[in-house]
């Protein structure tokens, strides 16, 4: 038990569990989380209200997506070095400071498309590690709360994708109300109350003690290039990793261009943005639940075809030929089912097939991997959208998602499911 730092006398008595520190940093991150979810749907609506091009929208997304890529490559030692609170407060200090920029900036002495390129990418740039450092935060504040590491992290979880289910609905009905300069200013302060409560509230006992020192390139190198040799050559997880990279280029095509032309262009405004992203967002927490309860009791492999084919592709597809909201909030639906079973199945996988010795540096291969297509899907939808028209672009992500999730029938990699390789926690 973690004994509090500055008792005088012979002897320290262990502190008394305190969840309000836990319970702080669940509220923080629901705050943020939620901001982030502003974000998401309030940048591409302003985007599209105040330059009316899909084009310009999906430069947007590529830039506020790479620097998510590099946050995945680099943010670990730097939260080690920093520590886990300053990271997360700083984090949100400085996404409050980018995403609050951008309606200011617009409504006074006016916002060059460039300076919004570079404010998004900041908030790109800051935003994940600053969710990551909160999370792994959470093990310290449960050992405070005497709570058990699973029920807290499970506390996080369920926090975490509550605040994504509700946050798009909100930033659609916000955006129709007040107009998304008005709701990218909101965001702000969601990310300055998180960075608040954090700093103020979510102590653990004692002093942090962030890493010493600080890493070598060549250190730093050597630790990325065996992390990417051993998933290069774990074939299963190759594959895995593969897929779901073009997957999310395609999701990141659908959430930050697609959906948002649609629904100006044939749904009515940004209330169906929301109300369609929190439908998924809704049924992938029932899908997770539901696989945590039945799931594991079926073929892995064939679950996780299936779900892959189901998850995708008939979003953009019904989009395409029925324009009326209601089906495509049916399809979101399931599909959001199927997309809750997958991250079950591909976590057993990578525990599974790495080694724990490599996992730290294996699980940064596969986290870059699965993200580095992503600031192309934004960018390419929006160009074939603005040239080729919207239903064009819809139904090319409908032919390549479909294409994607059917390749595990035909590959080979992917019959070697239930092989364990031989040096799996040596």
């Amino acid at each position: 038990m973690t004994v509090e730092a500055g008792i005088t006398g012979a002897t320290q008595a262990p502190s008394a569990p305190d969840r309000r520190p836990l319970a702080v940093l669940l509220a923080a991150n629901v705050v943020s989380v939620t901001g982030n979810s502003f974000t998401i749907v309030g940048v591409p609506w302003f985007v599209l209200e105040t330059t009316g091009s899909p084009a310009r929208a999906g430069i947007v997304a590529f830039a506020a997506t790479v620097p998510v890529v590099v946050a995945a490559l680099l943010g670990g030692p730097l939260i080690d070095r920093l520590g886990q609170r300053l990271s997360s407060v700083v984090s949100d200090a400085v996404c409050a400071v980018a995403i609050g920029a951008i309606p200011l900036l617009h409504l006074t002495i006016g916002l060059a498309f460039w300076e919004l390129l570079v404010l998004v990418a900041v908030s790109g740039l800051f935003h994940a590690p600053g969710e990551t450092a909160r999370e792994v935060l959470t093990p310290a504040l449960a050992e405070r709360a005497g709570m058990t590491l699973p029920r807290a992290m499970s506390a996080y979880e369920s926090a975490s994708r509550g605040a994504r289910m509700l946050g798009a609905p909100l930033a659609g009905l916000l955006i129709a109300a007040v107009g998304p300069a008005d709701v990218l200013l909101l965001d702000a302060a969601t990310f300055a109350v998180s960075a608040l409560l954090i700093g103020a509230c979510a102590r653990v006992p004692g002093p942090e003690r962030p890493m010493a020192g600080r890493p070598t390139l060549r250190g730093y190198r050597a630790e990325l290039r065996e992390g990417f040799a051993y998933l290069r050559h774990a074939r299963l997880l190759f594959a895995v990793v593969v897929m779901v990279m073009v997957t999310n280029a395609l999701d990141q095509a659908w959430f930050a261009v697609l959906l948002p032309v649609h629904a100006r262009e044939h749904l009515g405004g940004s209330v169906p943005v929301g109300v369609v992203a929190g439908a998924f967002a809704g049924a992938a927490l029932a899908g997770s639940l539901v696989f945590g309860l039945v799931g594991h009791r079926l073929p892995q492999r064939a679950l996780f075809i299936g779900a892959f084919i189901v998850c995708g592709f008939p979003r953009t597809a019904v989009a395409a030929f029925f324009p009326g909201l209601s089906p495509l909030v049916v399809t979101s639906v399931v599909c959001g089912l199927a997309a809750g079973v997958l991250n079950p199945i591909v976590g057993t996988v990578l525990i599974r097939q790495i080694p724990e010795r490599l996992r730290n540096r294996v699980f940064g291969a596969v986290t870059s991997g699965v993200l580095v297509a992503v600031p192309m899907g934004g960018l390419l939808s929006g160009y074939v959208v603005q040239f080729g028209g919207l239903r064009a672009g819809l139904l090319a992500v409908s032919a390549l998602y479909l294409v994607t999730t059917l390749s595990p029938l035909v590959l080979p990699a992917f019959r070697r499911w239930d092989d364990t390789p031989a040096d799996n926690g040596a």
